[in-house]
């Protein structure tokens, strides 16, 4: 279900920003980054990942990029940010792209291998994988992150319990989807910003520094879990009015 949230008619040329949530999460953390933006007037979608595989992801998200009249910043955590550079690739409405604790893949990479490039992931030994039908039938493997790890690897600096709502709520990804490779990187062309989270176990803040740096990204660093959008919403929620101003027009 995509979640489209806006209580008044934008100003004349304001973009619209589309939030693409990554893996064990959805679209509700986002709320409080959410909260926000519309205070400020921007027109929010929060749109569900499907979390199967990254082109199927992205070709989703393009449809939602394409209902979209007007201008538009789009904004990804974590496996979002892979999600999204494959789907605003030569879309013309795309203004900004706002990478929070994310993966900014160069085409021929995978979400996976760039988690494991540098050292200080914690996530992959919190996983527990899950064979589920494919519904052609064959099985794909879930994966989910073992709810007595995940507010250690996941959301460390956010309360206990709301960590434990996030990981009885949290929406799994399949192993492909992490092992499937970019088509394309659309910070090659459109203006990128990145927030790099510092005290992050899932995707480690060397990696998203490196990333950043290799496409050209306007960083800001924040101490905060891989849970970001939920532990600190206003460092989220300013960057990407930071991107919307310096875009807009």
């Amino acid at each position: 279900m995509t979640t489209e949230t806006d209580n008044r008619p934008p100003a004349e040329g304001t973009p619209t920003v589309v939030l693409v949530h990554g893996a064990f999460a959805e679209s509700a953390s986002w709320n409080g980054v959410l909260e926000q933006l519309l205070a400020d007037g921007y027109p929010v979608v929060a749109t569900a990942n499907p979390l199967r595989g990254l082109r199927q992801d992205a070709d989703q998200l393009r449809t939602v990029l394409d209902r979209v009249d007007g201008p538009v910043v789009v904004v990804g955590h974590s496996y979002g940010g892979s999600v999204m550079s494959v789907a605003a690739h030569g879309h013309a409405g795309v203004r900004a792209l706002v990478y929070v604790g994310s993966f900014l893949l160069e085409e021929g990479e995978s979400t996976g291998e760039l988690a494991g490039r540098f050292p200080g992931n914690e996530l992959g030994s919190a996983l527990e994988p899950v064979p589920v039908p494919d519904g052609a039938g064959g099985t794909v493997t879930d994966l989910y992150i073992r709810p007595d790890r995940f507010r250690e690897v996941f959301a460390a600096d956010v309360p206990p319990e709301v960590a434990r709502l996030m990981a009885a709520t949290q929406r799994p990804i399949t192993s492909e989807a992490l092992e499937e490779k970019a088509t394309a990187a659309a910070w090659r062309t459109v203006p990128s910003w990145t927030l790099v989270t510092r005290q992050d176990l899932a995707v480690p803040a060397e990696a998203q520094r490196f990333m950043a740096r290799r496409a050209g990204s306007t960083v800001v660093e924040v101490d905060a879990s891989h849970a970001v959008g939920v532990s600190r919403p206003g460092a989220v929620a300013d960057l990407v009015l930071q991107a919307a101003r310096a875009t807009a027009g």
